[in-house]
């Protein structure tokens, strides 16, 4: 749960989001991560009356194992190119063209 809350915290700060613009979120985990649901972390950090879904990530031979992702759906006025795609722990390594 921890690892979900400090990306999530990320991803609000860099994006200068508050929980009231967020309209929904998906959560997806690798396969090896089988002791809470992503979700969880996300309620601990008050996402309560936000839907949230969680699926797995296919399991790819050789793909980096322990990773959270997170897609939310906002309402914002950025632009696309002005928003902070944030990949933390070596998941950078998932998307080297957009992490920051």
């Amino acid at each position: 749960m921890g690892g979900v809350s400090e990306l999530l915290e990320a991803i609000l700060a860099a994006n200068e989001l508050s929980l009231d613009s967020i309209i929904s979120v998906l959560l997806t985990s690798t396969p090896d991560l089988t002791s809470a649901f992503p979700a969880a972390g996300a309620r601990a950090l008050g996402f309560t009356d936000i839907p949230l879904m969680c699926a797995a990530e296919i399991d790819v031979k050789g793909a980096l194992e322990r990773v959270i992702r997170v897609m939310l759906h906002v309402e914002s006025d950025r632009k696309r190119d002005e928003i902070a795609h944030i990949y933390l722990n070596g998941a950078q390594a998932l998307r080297r063209d957009i992490a920051q």
